[in-house]
């Protein structure tokens, strides 16, 4: 999950097809998603689904996932990745419409940022996030703790003179 979807969008602007390799799990993907967003508290879950390939791999089919995301009111928009030949366009539509969402089709970076404009104007949510950066030197105990050590092992030696 990310929010980088400028960095996204180079990435997948600079790969070909395949670049998760041969292997497509989408239900596992699906799964592993709805496990994560049950953590969250938004009322509104939602998911990006981006595939390159055919479901051929995982222990979950896409339709028992899709089960659990629609039981938990998840939505699934769904894009895509290259040439419609290259994907599973009916597997990416049919996720998506018993999910009430839509799917897209995305074969450049330019056209996987229109599709993110309309997913968020879709479902528009604010991203908060917050980063915290402690300021204080941390080194200082440590170096004082080695000091203390040092100078008592200097005291303690020339005692024994």
């Amino acid at each position: 999950m990310t929010y980088d979807l400028d960095g996204l969008s180079y990435l997948l602007d600079l790969t070909n097809v395949g670049i998760a390799g041969e292997s497509t799990a989408i239900g596992d993907a699906i799964i592993q998603a709805i496990d994560t967003l049950s953590y969250g508290e938004a009322q509104s879950k939602v998911m990006v689904l981006l595939s390159d390939g055919y479901h051929n791999a995982g222990r979950n089919s896409p339709k028992f996932a899709v089960s659990q995301a629609k039981a938990k009111g998840i939505k699934i928009y769904t894009i895509g990745i290259g040439k419609s030949s290259d994907y599973d366009v009916t597997l990416l539509e049919t996720i998506a419409k018993q999910t009430d969402a839509k799917s897209y089709p995305a074969s450049s970076s330019e056209a996987l940022a229109e599709v993110y404009a309309e997913i968020h104007a879709l479902e528009p949510s604010a991203i908060r996030s917050e980063n915290y950066l402690s300021q204080g030197v941390l080194i200082v105990l440590p170096l004082s703790l080695v000091f203390f050590l040092l100078l008592g092992w200097i005291l303690w030696d020339r005692r024994g003179l």
